[in-house]
């Protein structure tokens, strides 16, 4: 999908269009499934399916035929055999925790955008150089949420941020307020009763929430 040359330009405008990363942490394939169907269904076309989920690379090969609409890749990757894994299953971005040398390497080289985790100004700047098409700010409610965001825009605005870990259907709005290219979602759009019940309508209402509150908010300020 993401053509040599054009790759992060490609990666960061569906981030602009759709502002947010639906994060399914699967523990059953079949829940997997009915989990990325609700948030589809809700308007989300950007999904990740953590790299420990069950059997997540059939996982991702399933909602590539099943959800055609919607872009699917992989996180919560840690090494450079989980990179080339995922790629292999067919996933279009990637994900990590932290920042890895050797997995963004390998992720440029097979053509792969890859937001590696980063969070101190130093770190976020060495991800950037070392060739990640954006950062993933984690965990950012514990530095102090869109505020943090905000003030790294003066220093780093030309690097595209991605905060998780905190990032609610309240104030999504506000981190792509504060500068953020996109936000990922995790728990909050599963709560966990709702995924114990099955109860899919609930997951859908919620993404559909996500995915209004995030309309219409224009380009990221700071940038």
């Amino acid at each position: 999908m993401f053509g040599h040359g054009f790759m992060s330009a490609a990666w960061l405008s569906l981030l602009q269009q759709h502002r947010s990363i639906a994060v399914i942490r699967a523990p059953e394939l079949e829940l997997g499934i009915e989990m990325a169907k609700a948030v589809a269904a809700g308007g989300m076309r950007l999904i990740e399916i953590t790299w420990n989920s069950d059997r997540p690379g059939e996982l991702i090969q399933c909602l590539q035929k099943g959800l055609s609409n919607c872009v699917i890749g992989a996180g919560t990757l840690r090494s450079v055999d989980d990179v080339q894994m995922a790629i292999g299953a067919g996933a279009q971005f990637l994900f990590s925790p932290h920042t890895d040398f050797p997995m963004i390497e390998a992720a440029v080289r097979l053509e792969t955008p890859i937001v590696t985790g980063a969070l101190t100004p130093t770190e976020i700047i060495k991800a950037w150089q070392a060739g990640a098409a954006c950062v993933k700010v984690f965990p950012i409610q514990a530095v102090g949420g869109a505020s943090y965001i905000r003030s790294l825009q003066e220093p780093l605005g030309e690097i595209p941020l991605i905060p998780t870990g905190g990032v609610t259907i309240e104030n999504a709005a506000e981190f792509i307020r504060a500068g953020a290219v996109a936000v990922g979602l995790a728990g909050q759009l599963f709560p966990k009763g709702a995924i114990e019940a099955k109860d899919w309508s609930t997951v859908e209402a919620r993404s559909r929430q996500l995915v209004e509150n995030l309309r219409n908010l224009g380009s990221a300020q700071g940038r």
